[in-house]
């Protein structure tokens, strides 16, 4: 049977038309739906295959109602030869691990599974706009059992295998899979190519297919919500606190630096003070909420599991900036639980590193180190904290929500049976009230999260062990060092197999710091797309660099779209899908504000947006606001700053 290529496709609502239901759940029967834009990235990268192998089949694959054969009609207008729907009321309130658990069961009803007999590719997008976990792509290698590769932003097909370039904190890797093989596709990859005339006339003669769910043979008590480890126990609206911005006019552009200036000076005294972490009125509501009091009698589901661990990702023998903000909030967590930390180290040379570990907050470190471990890849990583899951049964599990993290506790979520819930900005030990059961289920863990394009915020639950959440980089503080803290090292050999082994890392490239300097800088001057085209982020640049001459703390970063078109490294984008920083004062420049990039940066102390469009949604966000072209304002700018203007900054002892 010659190569299938098999590119899984999902119809998205948008979110300005999501509105809350009478259960305080989202309700989107009557949202318009669109294909997912990170899936138009797979669909186009399935194409690109037909290249190198003319006879391939290009098959799209998709899981919904039948109104999405639109959507399906359109992948074949774009090429695709075949167009295949799940849909079964079976599978509705199915979270990332039943849909996973649902696709994988089509595809290997379609004769396609980790035997290689019928050699396939599966692309996808990164993740969805809905539920933005990229939990499925990994959920589905792992029920495959073959492997994967995440935020691939460059694929070349070398007969046999794949060689992928995928984008890492502050750099990237490349990796050679064999095939068969799952490939998730960032959106700075090729953009989808338009559906020709010849293609919709195919497309409009071509007959999706639908299957129900008795037809893949999968196990109906896996999937919909009886299925689901985890669920949504509420969405709320999140709740713009920022006052109206204060728009600094004036006829010259020295005229507007010096109006900036005089305001900033009014105010200096709190922005060097600097401000606090605190949880969002939102948060605050999700958790006061979720301890009231019904009456019914407490039932503690974890059945014999102890412990809070968390996943050291490590770059080569350093743990990453993530893995000690996690610490911050296991700790907490186990305090509450009246529990032990627990944080797994997998690589190699690594147990120098443990004691450290111990200093920011683990009770025991536990070290997995193998010569073939000197590289994270996904199939090891997850064989070894599998197997260490599965023998010591912890009721908690955190991993840092990076490119790496969110490939890995999806994966091993499905390989242990376990939810697990993406992106969290809070976490919380609080209980769930089951009214149809009377019973309150305690204690569970409460992930709080933003979602449907940061317009809600989300309580995830679950009832199995481990309960598992990843957290946000940048959104917990890394705890203080204590280095008189004791704690137990301790070293566990798993049993691997040469199968977790067939991916081989051909290359690790990181940005020095991996641009950790955004994370703690007192002031981040970020650029746009249109001040990467018109100077490639120079004058972006300056503007840092004059600030550190005067002793600021300050770096500078971009929004997605100025990375995605090559002006900035990935490390050093600021958003949803990049870092999350609070510096003390944030400059946007020539940045339109989309949802997306002010998850990154909206709890900064102060926010100045420099854009000459007047309607730009960032000055809905920001304290201060000049509408001019930034080429004609930071000039102005810079010499201000060169003549010791600080934004109101101390310089860094």
């Amino acid at each position: 049977m010659g190569l299938k290529i098999i590119s899984l496709m999902k119809q998205v609502p948008l979110p300005t038309e999501m509105r809350m239901g009478a259960d305080g759940l989202m309700d989107r029967t009557k949202a318009k739906s669109i294909i997912n834009n990170d899936c138009s990235f797979g669909l186009e990268q399935g194409l690109q295959i037909k290249k190198y192998v003319p006879d391939v089949e290009l098959i799209v694959v998709s899981m919904g109602p039948p109104s999405f054969e639109q959507s399906m009609k359109k992948a074949l207008a774009m090429g695709y030869d075949r167009a295949i729907l799940l849909s079964d009321r079976k599978l509705g309130g199915s979270d990332t691990f039943a849909t996973g658990y649902a696709i994988s069961s089509l595809i290997k009803k379609l004769g396609f599974d980790k035997s290689g007999k019928n050699p396939f590719i599966i692309f996808s997008g990164r993740q969805t706009t809905d539920g933005d976990t990229a939990h499925v792509p990994s959920q589905t290698a792992e029920n495959l059992g073959i492997p994967q590769a995440t935020f691939v932003e460059k694929v070349e097909f070398q007969s046999d295998h794949l060689k992928v370039r995928r984008i890492i904190e502050g750099g990237y890797q490349v990796l050679r899979l064999p095939i068969p093989c799952l490939i998730s596709i960032a959106p700075t990859a090729t953009p989808a190519r338009r559906p020709s005339l010849e293609g919709a006339i195919r497309a409009r003669n071509t007959k999706m297919e639908v299957w129900t769910l008795d037809q893949t043979g999968a196990d109906a008590s896996v999937v919909g919500l009886n299925g689901s480890p985890t669920l949504v126990s509420k969405v709320v609206d999140i709740q713009k606190d920022r006052p109206p911005v204060n728009m600094i006019t004036g006829p010259t552009n020295k005229d507007l630096a010096e109006g900036l200036v005089a305001e900033i000076e009014k105010i200096k005294d709190q922005i060097a003070g600097g401000h606090t972490q605190v949880l969002t009125k939102d948060e605050k509501q999700e958790v006061a909420e979720a301890k009231t009091d019904s009456g019914f009698p407490k039932v503690d589901f974890r059945q014999g599991a102890y412990g809070v661990m968390t996943w050291v990702e490590m770059h080569g023998q350093k743990p990453s900036r993530s893995s000690l903000e996690i610490l911050s909030q296991a700790r907490k967590l186990a305090d509450q639980l009246s529990t032990k930390v627990i944080s797994i180290m997998v690589g190699h040379n690594i147990k120098s590193v443990a004691q450290e570990i111990i200093a920011y907050g683990a009770d025991e470190a536990v070290v997995v180190d193998d010569p073939r471990l000197k590289e994270y890849t996904t199939l090891p990583t997850a064989a070894a904290i599998g197997q260490y899951i599965e023998k010591n049964r912890p009721e908690i599990a955190l991993f840092g929500a990076t490119t790496s993290g969110r490939e890995l506790a999806p994966r091993l979520a499905s390989r242990v049976r376990a939810g697990v819930t993406a992106d969290c900005t809070s976490l919380e030990v609080g209980e769930y009230v089951h009214r149809m059961k009377k019973t309150v289920f305690y204690p569970v863990l409460q992930s709080i999260r933003p979602t449907y394009g940061e317009s809600k915020l989300a309580t995830i639950i679950g009832f199995w062990c481990p309960q598992m959440a990843t957290a946000r980089p940048g959104t917990f503080k890394i705890p203080k060092r204590d280095s008189n803290r004791k704690g137990t090292v301790t070293e566990f050999k798993p049993v691997f197999k040469d199968s977790d082994f067939v991916v081989e890392v051909v290359e690790t490239k990181r940005e020095e710091g991996g641009a950790d300097n955004l994370f703690v800088a007192d002031i981040v001057i970020s650029g746009g797309r249109p001040a990467g085209e018109h100077d490639d982020l120079k004058l972006i640049k300056e503007l840092t660099q004059a600030l550190q001459d005067q002793g600021i703390n300050a770096d500078w970063g971009a929004s997605r779209h100025a990375v995605d078109n090559g002006y900035a490294p990935y490390g050093r984008q600021v958003g949803q899908t990049g870092k999350t920083i609070r510096p003390k004062v944030y400059v946007a420049v020539a940045i339109s504000g989309a949802i997306q990039h002010l998850a990154g940066m909206k709890e900064s102390g102060k926010i100045i947006a420099i854009n000459q469009d007047p309607q730009a949604p960032i000055f809905r966000h920001a304290d201060f606001g000049i509408v001019r072209d930034y080429q004609e304002v930071l000039p102005e700018l810079i010499g201000k700053v060169k003549a010791g203007f600080t934004f109101g900054l101390n310089p860094s002892k």
